[in-house]
């Protein structure tokens, strides 16, 4: 399996960069996009690389419906599109009531997309799933939210979700933004997959700083002998530097290529 960085916080050499994730995913002779980022980064850079992503690319998967994961859907079309039913909501920070939702409604994707949404996981490809609805199973992580939708209720973006690949009977877990929390995904892709053995976790992790979430965290991820981490996105410096007491691992970049 091969994952390529399309759009992550930090560029690569001769390579661009915003807030945001896309990652184009290649298994079993299948690619996927996991999310666009929020601009057509993904493509200037897939073009860089030399890959052609509206040939190679099959589907589309949406890890949440934040703007900085699935703006850039505008600048692409002609697939699949698989999420969980809420991606679609209205929905604002607390703290400045400011949008930071999808800015492109159902109706409009539907016109450019063949939209499969479910909270159920779905098998991909032979050796990857899409991991559906995130069960929140212990005491540390989504715990509260910053975000509320427009009908007032508190948004604890249960459309959060995650990739799972099967890679010679080990897991590599693929995080866009972890909302519902990188271990419950973990755990999650375990049961779903069938697979014990996480070998690598990539993607936003939601995590600031040192605190009890990240701690715990890192102490999940020693537990469970996680042998590559490789932390992006949305995990800010204070939490990687913990993780680093523990974990070696480099930054990750626009344009990197990761084989597993």
């Amino acid at each position: 399996m091969k994952i390529t960085v399309l759009t992550d916080n930090i560029a690569g050499e001769d390579f661009e960069a915003e807030h945001g994730l896309s990652y184009l995913v290649e298994i079993d002779g299948h690619s996927i996009l996991f999310d666009t980022g929020h601009s057509d980064v993904f493509l200037k850079n897939a073009r860089r690389l030399g890959i052609k992503l509206h040939k190679q690319v099959e589907a589309v998967v949406l890890s949440h419906g934040h703007w900085d994961h699935g703006n850039g859907l505008k600048y692409f079309s002609g697939k699949k599109l698989v999420a969980h039913p809420a991606v679609f909501s209205k929905r604002f920070r607390k703290s400045d009531h400011s949008y930071l939702g999808l800015d492109t409604i159902r109706a409009e994707i539907e016109k450019k997309y063949s939209i499969q949404t479910s909270k159920k996981p779905i098998q991909l490809t032979p050796n990857l799933w899409f991991l559906g609805e995130i069960p929140r199973i212990n005491n540390f992580e989504a715990q509260n939210t910053n975000y509320v939708l427009d009908s007032g209720e508190d948004d604890f973006i249960f459309d959060d979700t995650a990739l799972a690949a099967r890679v010679d009977d080990n897991l590599v877990v693929i995080s866009g933004c972890a909302h519902s929390g990188i271990c419950n995904i973990c755990e999650h892709a375990k049961k779903i997959s069938g697979v014990s053995k996480i070998k690598t976790v990539i993607g936003g992790f939601h995590l600031k700083d040192k605190g009890e979430q990240s701690l715990k965290t890192l102490e999940y991820f020693s537990e469970n002998k996680i042998e590559t981490l490789l932390p992006a996105h949305c995990t800010a410096a204070p939490a990687k530097s913990l993780f680093r007491t523990r974990f070696q691992f480099p930054e990750v970049k626009t344009g990197m290529k990761f084989t597993f």
